[in-house]
């Protein structure tokens, strides 16, 4: 039987392992499912080129780019997919502390360039590099505060005008849809999302 969360984010229940979120392992292997990974990207991405991946070639690339620091505390997982016969990655950061880093946007950024250094070195690429989409999956108690942008991180970005840092990531924070969004959707990762912020 689920259980809901109290007002203060605690539990009732009797097993106190149930109380805690499924987290690395967990989180990789559900959205290492190309039925799951086009769920969270057709319901929770709103852009109009979603429509024309072809899922049929959605696979995953076995490597990670998290740094020592963060292991403990995140994960990625990456996908390439042709969009429209051109093939594109999808980085996605898959971000379980309650601690929110208002320069997490620098560190996807670091994470995407060394997935484009990673390419360049093994020769799959030989004049230009593929497109890279970068989503933020956060599934912590804490609502998210960091900013979305690398340019808002930097103090004075205007001064440099064209030769400023262009970067945004897409945030997808599981606890920023209420119960009644999350059970209108009726999906695999809707669920998943109920689950983890409105019940244990």
């Amino acid at each position: 039987m689920l259980t809901q969360r109290t007002k203060n984010h605690s539990f009732v229940c009797y097993n106190h392992d149930m109380v805690y979120h499924l987290h690395d392992y967990g989180y990789k292997k559900l959205f290492s499912n190309v039925t799951i990974f086009r769920q969270l990207l057709e319901t929770f991405v709103h852009q109009p080129w979603i429509k024309d991946i072809d899922f049929d070639t959605a696979e995953t690339i076995d490597h990670s780019f998290i740094s020592d620091e963060y292991k403990e505390t995140e994960s990625d997982l990456i996908y390439k997919a042709k969009l429209k016969d051109h093939e594109i990655l999808i980085y996605i950061l898959l971000e379980f502390q309650s601690t929110i880093d208002p320069f997490i946007a620098i560190r996807i950024l670091n994470y995407m360039t060394s997935l484009y250094l990673t390419l360049i070195k093994s020769g799959q690429v030989y004049e230009k590099l593929p497109p890279i989409f970068p989503i933020l999956l956060y599934n912590g108690d804490d609502r998210w505060t960091a900013v979305e942008t690398v340019a808002e991180t930097i103090a004075h970005h205007d001064l440099l005008g064209e030769y400023g840092i262009g970067f945004k990531y897409l945030k997808i924070a599981e606890n920023e849809y209420s119960a009644e969004k999350l059970l209108k959707i009726r999906n695999i990762v809707s669920t998943l999302f109920l689950a983890e912020n409105h019940y244990d």
